[in-house]
């Protein structure tokens, strides 16, 4: 997310922090580049001239100048400004969350809008709130269809009438909602490849007839000034509630997060983090901009886990830990968790300093397959007791998973090495420096 915009922004605020005085020249040299970065991520241009005049006047302050670390403090404030230009707080979901009624979802073609309504009725699903899909795209063909499908992996319940028209089949909508005693609608509208007044007008007519709760607008996060101009068309017709952006596991420049809401003066709601139906996220503006600048997000990483693993799993596997039980079954469990939460570049992102590092690393997830085949063919005992793994074991569980004897013994080994780690953090007469010392041999490895 925002990997390119991340790394130019590291290498300015490295030169910024090398300085041991900043001069009104440094801060001035400084603060073109970061334009320059910021149009070339596709900012919008009076956005990012605004936003670079506040955050100059604050730095050129006298106290900044002569404070002890002067590059840090800029960064501080670059950060700051940078969390007011997304939104400042996060949006205040309660009205969503208590009682979601009708939602209307509207955009252009192509943005992603038809999965992120199956998402946003998802999220609410897991709150507790019993909603219905509403499949009144008539126009795009296939439309149904797609909505159908994915409405069946999320087990959400859908009302489609391919033969009748939008408007019918949202008023049908809302009768079931209403005769199910359900908590809320989610309404899948139609979309254009560019704004033209019959879709507006369609959707306008929609609103007017249905009243939906709130109304939210689906915009491609990766189509930069396009999105922000399509949202300035949306808004005049129809005044949404907010926004939604789509596709940020896939933007290298992040344009349209950092103009849509100054531009349209909604805030962002959600923003959608991957192709997994779970891949929705409660946009929160401080821990972006903290994304951003590369400064890492751990209250997100923390959610993420929380998420992906339940409460009593968590308390049996610290207690393994504890008696330093921890075997090959636990350890193909915790493979599972760690795909449950998310690609594994994402998630290392969200550390603070690894931001601006990741960019010319890349994250095969495929490397995880070979793991869990070698597990999977071993035997319940031989998870449960590795060191009983002989040389005429290996050979067989190699055939077994498709893999080498070479990468059975290598898997073997790194896990003794783990335990071995665990035995020595569990012994607190061991020193810091010595665990420090043992972990980076195993991680070296």
């Amino acid at each position: 997310m925002f990997k390119n915009l991340t790394g130019r922004l590291d290498s300015v605020f490295k030169t910024l922090r090398g300085y041991g005085r900043i001069s009104e020249k440094n801060v001035a040299d400084s603060m073109r580049e970061v334009r320059r970065v910021l149009l070339e991520a596709d900012v919008n241009y009076r956005v990012a001239k605004d936003f670079i005049a506040r955050v100059q006047e604050r730095a050129l302050g006298q106290k900044v100048l002569r404070s002890i670390s002067p590059g840090q403090q800029i960064i501080k404030i670059f950060r700051d400004e940078l969390t007011v230009l997304l939104g400042g707080e996060a949006p205040n979901l309660d009205s969503l969350l208590k009682s979601p009624g009708i939602v209307m979802m509207v955009g252009l073609q192509g943005s992603g809008k038809t999965t992120t309504a199956v998402k946003l009725a998802l999220f609410l699903g897991k709150r507790g709130k019993r909603v219905v899909l509403g499949a009144t795209d008539l126009r795009r063909p296939a439309a149904v269809h797609q909505l159908g499908v994915l409405a069946r992996r999320a087990n959400l319940p859908i009302v489609t009438d391919e033969h009748g028209s939008a408007l019918s089949v949202a008023q049908r909508t809302i009768e079931f909602c209403s005769e199910n005693r359900m908590d809320g609608a989610v309404l899948d509208t139609a979309g254009r490849l560019h704004v033209d007044e019959g879709m507006m007008a369609e959707l306008k007519e929609m609103k007017e007839a249905i009243s939906p709760d709130h109304i939210f607008f689906v915009a491609d996060g990766m189509t930069g000034q396009d999105a922000v101009n399509s949202a300035s068309e949306f808004l005049r017709w129809l005044d949404f509630d907010g926004v939604i952006l789509t596709k940020l596991d896939g933007d290298e420049r992040g344009g349209a997060a950092l103009s849509i809401r100054a531009v349209t003066g909604k805030p962002i709601f959600f923003g959608g983090t991957g192709e997994g139906l779970g891949d929705l996220e409660v946009f929160h503006p401080e821990r972006m901009a903290s994304r951003i600048l590369g400064l890492g997000d751990v209250i997100s990483l923390v959610e993420k886990v929380e998420e992906a693993v339940e409460e009593e799993a968590a308390a049996r596997m610290a207690e393994k830990l504890a008696r330093q039980t921890f075997d090959l079954e636990d350890f193909l469990d915790q493979i599972k968790q760690l795909k449950k939460m998310g690609p594994l570049d994402q998630l290392l992102g969200l550390l603070p300093g690894l931001g601006g590092k990741l960019k010319s690393l890349k994250f095969d997830e495929r490397s995880l397959v070979p793991v869990e085949a070698i597990i999977q063919s071993m035997t319940p005992e031989e998870r449960r007791k590795p060191g009983i793994i002989d040389g005429s074991r290996r050979q067989r569980i190699a055939a077994g998973s498709g893999t080498s004897v070479h990468q059975v013994n290598q898997l073997l080994k790194q896990f003794f090495g783990m335990q071995k780690m665990m035995k020595r953090m569990g012994d607190f007469k061991m020193s810091e420096r010595s665990v420090g010392r043992d972990f980076v041999k195993l991680t070296h490895f």
